[in-house]
């Protein structure tokens, strides 16, 4: 959203991030959340993440999320630079299955407080929710968007209540395109 001054940052600590991250930006476009994406290295470009994290507030950022894999120092150190609330999200890695960026995320010392999500794509988007929850205490046309997500959610699960019979329907589209390719 960028008509709006963004009040959620989206940072994450290389390119190859975006792909779990976007998962983040398209629900905050979903619910009508300004927020700006960058890319911001903790360990490539401490210089820029320090300055990030010292002005984010006074710019008029609210909550920041915070992806990253491997060492996944991001979060904590974001954290350790601003009063503002961060949301950790672990990427997935090659390595450990995004393992090794949940528990450096999640084990911060006390006093430095990061709300670690779940790793991947989930955690992605769970962080986007946390955001509007986080905000809509005091903007009642995010809760609003809030509540209408979580509607959504909840009519579509009502709706397709019997897996065996969405699983029935795919295997059946699955049988009948082999049939016409044979």
């Amino acid at each position: 959203m960028a008509t709006q001054r963004p009040i959620v940052g989206v940072i994450m600590g290389s390119r190859s991030d975006w792909e779990t991250m976007r998962h983040a930006c398209e629900t905050l476009d979903a619910l009508r959340i300004p927020y700006e994406q960058r890319v911001v290295s903790a360990h490539r470009t401490p210089t820029q993440l320090f300055q990030y994290a010292d002005r984010a507030q006074g710019r008029g950022i609210e909550v920041i999320i915070a992806g990253a894999g491997g060492a996944a120092h991001l979060p904590g150190m974001t954290a350790s630079r601003t009063c503002l609330p961060v949301l950790g999200v672990p990427v997935e890695s090659k390595t450990l299955h995004g393992l090794d960026s949940l528990l450096s995320i999640v084990q911060m010392p006390a006093g430095i407080p990061v709300a670690t999500l779940a790793i991947g794509r989930a955690g992605a988007i769970n962080s986007a929710l946390l955001a509007a929850a986080i905000l809509a205490g005091s903007r009642p046309g995010i809760r609003r968007s809030l509540e209408a997500w979580r509607s959504r959610q909840t009519k579509e699960v009502l709706a397709n209540p019997d897996p065996a019979k969405a699983s029935s329907r795919k295997s059946t589209a699955r049988k009948s395109t082999r049939k016409k390719s044979r």
